[in-house]
């Protein structure tokens, strides 16, 4: 019996994804599917909903909208901080940061630096993007107990968390 995609299984997809206008973000790698326990919020929701129902050799694409993926951009996720706060730390556009906010631990992206000034940027950087997957299901099984337990599909059968 084909059992199809729905919460706690074992799912293994092959997946390319690019923006709405063609640009390639990610793929999986030859011959290693992408493997995750459905229902467990790895995937973004958009995606997730979309496997739903899907079994193993379903070919889909699914064209997911911002608010289903990384969300919206927030403007108010965008602040102007002083350059001393990064200490003798070199700063340049692009470079990624883990940064103490009100609402707890939070990534940013410095967007620009000045002498005195750098601007940070807390949105996810495919906030905005719509996102275009091609997707091939290559295994739909049941999560054993330890895979349930630790929340994570165990490669082979290793079971070992050193």
């Amino acid at each position: 019996m084909t059992q199809t995609i729905s919460q706690d299984k074992v799912v293994g997809i092959h997946y390319t994804v690019k923006t709405a206008e063609g640009q390639l973000l990610d793929q999986s790698q030859e011959g290693q599917p992408l493997q995750f326990i459905f229902g467990r919020g790895m995937l973004i929701k958009g995606l997730e909903n979309a496997l739903a129902g899907k079994a193993t050799g379903d070919k889909f694409n699914a064209d997911i909208a911002p608010e289903d993926a990384y969300g919206e951009r927030h403007d108010g996720l965008i602040q102007t901080v002083p350059r001393n706060l990064f200490g003798d730390n070199p700063v340049e556009p692009g470079m990624q940061f883990r940064a103490s906010t009100d609402h707890g631990e939070q990534s940013v992206i410095i967007v620009e630096v000045s002498d005195d000034e750098v601007t940070v940027d807390g949105n996810h950087p495919l906030a905005g993007k719509a996102l275009s997957f091609d997707v091939e299901v290559v295994e739909v099984r049941d999560a054993d107990q330890s895979e349930l337990d630790h929340g994570h599909v165990h490669a082979d059968g290793d079971h070992n968390h050193d």
